[in-house]
């Protein structure tokens, strides 16, 4: 038999930058980076989709942008900026993937122009999946606006929608051109919304960085305060990690593998389960405690660090746990989406357990027995004893 075989690769790079003030006049930043991004002497247009609870948070932020456009000249302002929902909404209702087709092609958005998307999570989800398909790959800018996407989503490579009633079952990995982190925006969230990201800080420790949990542990209370040098800290550590591992050999999961998902195999489905009503980082946090307590059940972890991540948990202010993620019987949801996950993955299940603070291991199958047990301890046990 005979064949051809073609063998190539390519550099992915790009930048998150840390700020305040993004779009103020004095902040060249945006600009700067535009200028130097230039690869074509061709008009660059920029367009803006935000989420619409930050328009209405910063009423002052779309005017700010179109002055900063009229001021600066590196790139050509579609006038309109595009308010959207945000939260899962944006991700479970494809029409808004659509409508945000339909306005790239209206206002003749090419490959040399960027899509830039402003919010939380889900939103830049969406947007980063249009933009990856638009003609097969707009430039995408993202800049989060809550804690969660600041530390964690934003500055990854992935972006999704739901679909089939399962969470990021359409997406691409495709790296955004720049991120931009402003920490002006997170005074607006909500202490719910604000504490949510901490989770993913809370995982990405438990996980790559020891001295990073032991950190969290001291700071806890200045993090619960909303003290914002310390925040700041936290966003710019966790967005380290996070790149850091993206460099590593499987940035676009090609094998089964996911150690940045830990927790989150249950979390995914208790978001679905509770129509989104817990947060992500809610269930993250859940996700966690079950996973901790499960690691130490089987035998991988201790019992005085088990106590540590979940005394944590609880002081940041997390619920450890929910009635749907009790397993009661071989059908109970939880166990459907543990079956959910390893579809995801594509191949074999993997799902990440702790065997120290900072360490992680990969284990290929979980007991339904144990994982009853943990959620057991966890409804009794800790839910009951004092920080």
């Amino acid at each position: 038999m005979e064949f051809l075989q073609q063998s190539f690769s390519v550099k992915f790079e790009y930048k998150v930058f840390f700020t305040t003030g993004l779009f103020e006049l004095t902040n060249t930043g945006f600009n700067d980076f535009l200028e130097a991004d230039s690869t074509s002497t061709s008009v660059k247009k920029i367009l803006f989709v935000a989420d619409q609870d930050v328009l209405k948070a910063n009423p002052a932020l779309a005017g700010q942008i179109k002055a900063y456009f009229t001021t600066y000249k590196a790139a050509q302002l579609i006038p309109e900026i595009i308010s959207m929902p945000g939260g899962e909404i944006i991700k479970n209702d494809e029409s808004y993937f659509s409508k945000l087709l339909d306005i790239i092609n209206h206002y003749n958005i090419d490959r040399h122009s960027y899509v830039a998307a402003i919010g939380g999570g889900s939103l830049l989800d969406m947007a980063g999946y249009a933009a990856a398909v638009a003609h097969r790959g707009v430039k995408h800018i993202r800049i989060p606006t809550t804690v969660l996407s600041q530390n964690d989503s934003g500055v990854g490579v992935k972006n999704s929608i739901n679909y089939f009633g399962k969470k990021n079952f359409l997406g691409t990995f495709v790296p955004p051109v720049a991120v931009f982190n402003d920490d002006r925006f997170l005074l607006t969230l909500s202490d719910r919304d604000y504490r949510s990201g901490i989770a993913e800080a809370i995982k990405v420790s438990l996980i790559k960085d020891a001295q990073f949990f032991e950190w969290l542990e001291n700071n806890v209370t200045a993090l619960v305060a909303r003290d914002g040098d310390t925040m700041n800290y936290l966003i710019k550590r966790c967005a380290e990690l996070h790149l850091n591992h993206i460099a590593g050999l499987d940035p676009f999961e090609k094998g089964s593998s996911r150690p940045l998902d830990f927790g989150h195999w249950s979390a995914h489905k208790l978001e679905q389960l509770t129509n989104f009503k817990v947060l992500h980082g809610e269930a993250v946090a859940m996700g966690i405690a079950l996973d901790t307590v499960y690691s130490n059940l089987s035998g991988r972890l201790s019992t005085d660090e088990t106590h540590r991540v979940i005394n944590l948990i609880k002081k940041v202010g997390f619920e450890i746990t929910h009635p749907l993620l009790e397993v009661t019987n071989n059908d109970s949801p939880i166990l459907v989406g543990l079956q959910e996950f390893r579809e995801h993955l594509g191949g074999e299940l993997t799902i990440m357990l702790l065997t120290q603070i900072g360490t992680g291991v990969e284990v290929h199958e979980m007991d339904a027995a144990l994982i009853k047990h943990a959620g057991e301890i966890l409804k009794t046990e800790y839910a009951l004893s004092a920080v």
